[in-house]
């Protein structure tokens, strides 16, 4: 953590990835994740070769690092059809350009935390999943026991979908991965048993509504004096007969 007893204030500056940032980016991998990148994942990433990726610096750092990353995140485009949650999404499935936005990795070192850069850094990819049209979200695992970044994505309003049973092999063990979706373009799950449930009782809701109000006229109907109601009748017939009358007269004026 900055020290906050000092005037220093930082000035977060967002950017893309670049080939100088390779020796740095894969030093804070090292540092923060439990799993190990081959080199090939880092010069794809700082030449963008299939991954979109976004830094963040400091250019207000007082030992003259400003273009150091302190955080980053990583993604890639997934197409819709070989996601491994393609049932997830309501689409058009005959269309074949539909995809999502992964989130390879994402982290903030140390020193940066809690100054909101990592919900910057998803906000860039949010914005940049719903550019693309064809775009219908934004997905990740979270490692099961990793609660500060799951209480992250809850609080950045991804939906937690899916628990995954040993998804993650990590030294020796196997891990459960807690699957999230960010939803976008009107890329939106089936609905669920409980949206099901909610809908079919206000439905039912709206058809008792309607029946008792059709009763109710029934009973009034039936409380009017048999002539008033023979009365009313004859009346409507007159005026539909001036009606047709009216319309006639009309049609010849015009001829």
């Amino acid at each position: 953590m900055l020290d906050s007893s000092s005037n220093y204030s930082p000035t977060i500056v967002y950017r893309p990835i670049r080939p100088s940032d390779l020796d740095v980016l894969e030093q804070i991998h090292i540092a923060l994740f439990p799993i190990r990148y081959e080199r090939e994942f880092f010069l794809d990433v700082v030449h963008g070769r299939g991954i979109i990726s976004w830094g963040a610096v400091d250019i207000n750092r007082p030992d003259g690092r400003d273009d150091e990353l302190i955080g980053f995140v990583t993604t890639r485009i997934i197409p819709g059809k070989d996601s491994e949650i393609e049932d997830l999404f309501r689409y058009n499935a005959s269309r074949n350009d539909l995809c999502l936005l992964y989130i390879l990795t994402l982290g903030v070192v140390e020193d940066y935390r809690s100054l909101g850069i990592a919900s910057s850094l998803v906000q860039e990819v949010i914005k940049y999943a719903s550019s693309i049209a064809s775009c219908r979200g934004v997905y990740l695992h979270v490692i099961s026991y990793n609660q500060p970044a799951i209480n992250f994505y809850k609080k950045m309003l991804f939906r937690l979908v899916r628990r995954l049973s040993h998804f993650y092999y990590i030294r020796g063990r196997h891990y459960d991965s807690y699957l999230f979706v960010y939803y976008v373009n009107g890329g939106r799950s089936p609905c669920s048993p409980l949206e099901i449930v909610t809908a079919f009782l206000v439905y039912f809701r709206g058809f008792l509504r309607m029946l008792i109000s059709k009763l109710q006229r029934t009973k009034s109907n039936k409380n009017l004096p048999r002539w008033y109601r023979c009365k009313e009748a004859n009346s409507l017939l007159v005026n539909q007969n001036k009606r047709i009358i009216s319309a006639d007269d009309t049609t010849c004026q015009h001829v």
